[in-house]
């Protein structure tokens, strides 16, 4: 489950990226209902690099059978910020476009979804850990 998830949430963060490469403009608009400045436009291409590499730095690989600690974290860590700043836009200014609210939404539910299934697999790894331990002691 936290590997599709890991996976999903990547894609969600290149194609935004991307997105925020190629037309930093349309962004812009439908997420905060604006037409950016020449330099609204360089700094979301800037955004949109760093969405694209964070993307490709936590698409999960073969190898290790789940997603390993930094790769969740750094997803759940920038899942739970954007939520709260784009909550914050949305409430605290007049800053709301088209997909802002939706955009909300799937990154709080991307949020909790992180947070439960790395819970679970912590779970998993202690039992398969409990069960090795008690294996070795007898």
């Amino acid at each position: 489950m936290l590997r599709k998830l890991i996976g999903l949430t990547a894609l969600v963060e290149a194609v935004t990226g991307l997105a925020l490469i190629v037309d930093p403009a349309m962004v812009a608009r439908l997420l905060l209902g604006i037409v950016p400045s020449a330099a609204g436009t360089a700094l979301g291409r800037v955004a949109g690099l760093a969405l694209l590499s964070l993307g490709l730095a936590c698409w999960p690989q073969r190898e290790p059978a789940w997603p390993t600690g930094p790769t969740v974290l750094a997803m759940f860590i920038y899942n739970v910020l954007i939520t709260v700043y784009l909550t914050w836009l949305g409430v605290g200014t007049e800053l709301t476009g088209s997909v802002l609210w939706p955009a909300v939404g799937i990154h709080a539910i991307l949020t909790f979804l992180l947070a439960w299934a790395w819970f679970q697999e912590q779970r998993i790894q202690k039992r398969i850990v409990s069960r090795a331990q008690r294996s070795y002691d007898d």
